[in-house]
């Protein structure tokens, strides 16, 4: 209880020193990662540095057609910046806090003050509809009651007694009352759990994951290599000594260029990227915001889907199915009469709500109202209406839990027991022969009831939730559903979605090991904390399980942050859609499907072009490694690399990464694409080599590269033409049309000048082909074999 001293709250002087300490509610806590990090990590790589090395000495050479690989450099960065910086701008704006303004009491006067500024100590004047600022403990309560259920999952609100402490981003729903600020900003609930919200992390992709671990490996092998290189390149040329003659360092730092550009696959980043931003906007064209681009590929790899039911699948709204009247002396016009009183309480809660939109009637005037409190788990109301003579009638009227209100009726009760376990919320309406307790919440012990009827209230279920659980169970993807409402209501309205089995009361796990144990064979789970869904998710995890999580309450937001694919409604609040990797804006579950379908298509079909640039990477390693054991000029300039590279893998990925593909994820992508892509780039570059051999020292070197060039493409061509298939019609065409590409750009006299394609129909051209036609029958003939050994799938 307020005495007069603390009823003045702060003065003046007390508001300014604790500013001056900083114990003020700013939160001040920032992201993990600043924009420098952001520009740093993606500008500053290792393939950036030697790429950007080669762009310099083609800028220095003076010749810039052979610097057209730095622009698969500059995009990829861009792409990059932009996909974090507006992830770390989500997370800037993550907060749990909505309300601007609190009402407190200062100098013996009531202030409206910022957010910002409430500071501890503070006393709240607390009224329906605000939302707390900070943590706080109850020093007086008239019927106060705050609603946490964004906070903890429970549904029903809470009754905050003098001494209670309420959480900061929690709402008063009824009553009044007055709170001593207990803690500010980042040492609020608020603040800690915005904290860990804006903590920055990325979604784990197994393709950035595959291709990150082939550019460790690269990084492995390209400092010796580009060392070599360089040293062969100046021994090519006849050493240090005639390194200058004749400008031969030109063309030996040309060679050493056009090796290294041939050993980077540069284009594989970026076609991932740009796989995962197609996939992000035919999505978006679906109602699916995909906030992570790599989130797209996840859900295809998900065994595990946890569910929160309100909101995911329900609707969260309550419906009056129907009231069920029970035998006692009360008549059933007189029950109605007592709902519409119940349900005309403009200041009720939900329940008055419904009720209101079902029961109207006239002739009464009420007296008197006893507000629901969660404590004795009813309200009250005494109405005075006419009787049979016109002489006005006294009654009072109980609404609430039935095992309150039927205490002393057990056949009653047990009939609301039965309806409860069906999933219904279920209500009981009762008479009071004895006068209604005084004060908003005195228990009804003692006080002699006569039962009048039962209202069952029903949550409506999402209308699409049902066949969408049912694509997941086909797809081997278990469902787990987690909530905090009551376990019975859960379980009823799981099996109603046709999800099995009991659920269990979260409640009574009191440790870690009991709840993982009950995860081992129970699907359902009621009385949920938020903190028993974060541990759910961090032990189907250590499973060696891909585990997504959906929800819309903050008490959601740390166990979607923390799972492999973090899963929002449109509805949902700011600070768990900000911690969300997707979020499905209409609210709608059966967008889920759409995401499935789309990583799969992304992983195949990345994982199919992955092959292509990987073996254009194994062939220009071994042709630096040739070129400098051999001391021969290097087979290539940059832009005859580019240009196969542009043919042959770029252009057709593109096409190729958007392709349609059903193929079910089967973990390993990396493995399967070093098993194909190492064996035919070695085959490609033997091609190139055995093509080279006869060339270099008969015909001229500029004639020798071209013929080569023919070659490499030749069995190139053929690599991705194994990829594209089942050959379809477009499959076909697109071969169709980069050859004639090719074609073209060696017959155009500006094109082949500009890629110094110098070929004419003579003996030197037809042995480039022949050698690229074996190439290709090899490359054919370890499709055949591993596909028959399984290295490969059928349809890569």
């Amino acid at each position: 209880m307020l005495d007069a001293r603390m009823r003045e709250g702060l003065a003046g002087a007390q508001v300014a020193e604790r500013r001056a300490d900083g114990r003020v509610n700013a939160q001040r806590r920032p992201t993990s990662r600043s924009l420098a990090d952001i520009l740093r990590e993606n500008i500053f790589t290792l393939f950036n540095g030697i790429l950007t090395a080669c762009f310099v000495a083609v800028v220095l050479l003076g010749d810039l057609r052979d610097g057209f690989f730095f622009g698969v450099v500059v995009v990829n960065a861009l792409i990059g910046i932009v996909q974090e910086v507006r992830a770390k701008l989500v997370l800037d704006r993550a907060a749990l806090l909505a309300a601007p303004e609190s009402r407190v009491r200062r100098d013996g006067e009531v202030v409206t003050v910022a957010l910002d500024d409430v500071v501890l100590d503070d006393l709240l004047v607390l009224r329906p509809g605000d939302q707390l600022p900070a943590d706080a403990e109850v020093l007086e309560s008239t019927g106060l009651a705050v609603d946490e259920s964004l906070l903890t999952g429970e549904s029903e609100p809470i009754f905050a007694d003098e001494g209670s402490r309420l959480l900061s981003g929690s709402h008063v729903v009824a009553g009044t009352g007055y709170a001593l600020v207990t803690a500010v900003g980042a040492d609020s609930y608020a603040g800690r759990l915005t904290g860990e919200i804006r903590r920055h992390s990325l979604v784990r992709s197994e393709l950035r994951e595959a291709t990150n671990r082939i550019l460790v490996y690269l990084s492995w092998v390209l400092g010796p290599l580009i060392l070599l290189t360089l040293i062969g390149r100046v021994l090519a040329y006849g050493g240090f000594s005639e390194l200058f003659v004749d400008e031969r360092w030109r063309r030996a730092l040309l060679d050493a260029v056009a090796a290294v550009v041939g050993m980077i696959p540069e284009g594989l980043v970026l076609l991932t990227s740009l796989a995962f931003g197609v996939a992000a906007i035919q999505l978006a064209a679906r109602k699916v915001l995909v906030q992570e681009l790599a989130a797209v590929e996840v859900l295809a790899r998900v065994d595990v889907l946890c569910l929160d039911k309100t909101g995911t699948l329900t609707t969260g709204e309550l419906v009056l199915e129907r009231t069920e009247t029970l035998d006692g002396p009360v008549p059933e016009e007189h029950a109605h009469l007592a709902l519409a009183a119940f349900g005309s309480d403009d200041a009720g809660n939900a329940t008055a709500g419904i009720l209101s939109s079902r029961f109207r009637a006239e002739g009464y005037r009420v007296l008197r109202r006893v507000p629901f409190s969660s404590a004795t788990k009813y309200s009250g109301v005494m109405i005075e209406s006419d009787g049979a003579g016109g002489a006005p009638v006294q009654s009072a009227w109980v609404l609430g839990a039935p095992e309150r209100v039927l205490a002393d009726h057990p056949a009653a009760a047990s009939r609301a027991a039965e309806i409860a376990a069906t999933g219904r919320r279920t209500l009981a309406l009762a008479r009071t022969v004895d006068p209604l307790p005084e004060g908003a919440h005195v228990p009804l012990t003692g006080v002699r009831m006569e039962p009048a009827c039962l209202v069952v209230l029903g949550e409506t279920l999402r209308a699409e939730a049902p066949a969408t659980l049912g694509y997941f169970g086909e797809e081997s993807v278990r469902v787990v559903v987690m909530s905090g409402d009551n376990p019975l209501t859960v379980a009823a309205i799981a099996q109603e979605l046709g999800l099995q089995g009991e659920a269990v009361d979260a409640s009574t796990l009191t440790t870690d090991e009991e709840l993982a144990r009950a995860l081992e064979t129970a699907s359902v789970f009621g009385r949920v904390s938020p903190q028993q869904k974060r541990a759910a998710v961090g032990m189907l995890q250590q499973q060696g399980r891909t585990v997504a999580m959906t929800g819309d309450g903050v008490n959601d937001a740390m166990a979607v942050k923390d799972a492999d694919l973090g899963i929002a409604m449109g509805s949902a609040t700011a600070a768990t859609k900000a911690v969300s990797r997707l979020v499905l804006l209409d609210d709608r579950f059966d967008r889920l499907p759409n995401v499935l379908a789309s990583g799969r298509r992304v992983i195949a079909n990345v994982e199919r072009v992955s092959n292509i640039f990987l073996a254009k990477t194994v062939y220009g390693i071994l042709l630096a490694l040739v070129s400098a054991i051999v001391l021969w000029p290097f087979p290539f300039l940059p832009r005859q690399l580019t240009l196969v590279s542009t043919l042959a893998i770029g252009i057709p990925s593109f096409f190729l990464a958007l392709a349609p593909n059903r193929r079910i994820y089967t973990p390993g992508v990396l493995h399967r694409v070093l098993r194909y892509s190492i064996p035919t780039g070695i085959i490609a570059g033997l091609t190139a080599v055995v093509a080279y051999i006869p060339l270099y020292r008969s015909v001229p070197l500029h004639e020798a590269r071209s013929v080569t060039t023919v070659a490499l493409f030749v069995v190139s061509l053929w690599i991705l033409a194994v990829l594209t298939r089942p050959l379809t019609g477009a499959r076909v065409g697109l071969l169709g049309a980069v050859a004639a590409a090719f074609v073209l750009v060696c017959v155009i006299p500006f094109t082949a000048s500009f890629f110094e394609m110098h070929v004419t129909l003579s003996w030197e051209l037809a042995w480039g082909v022949l050698v690229g036609v074996a190439g290709a029958a090899g490359v054919e003939a370890f499709y055949r074999f591993a596909k028959r050994r399984a290295l490969v799938f059928d349809r890569l």
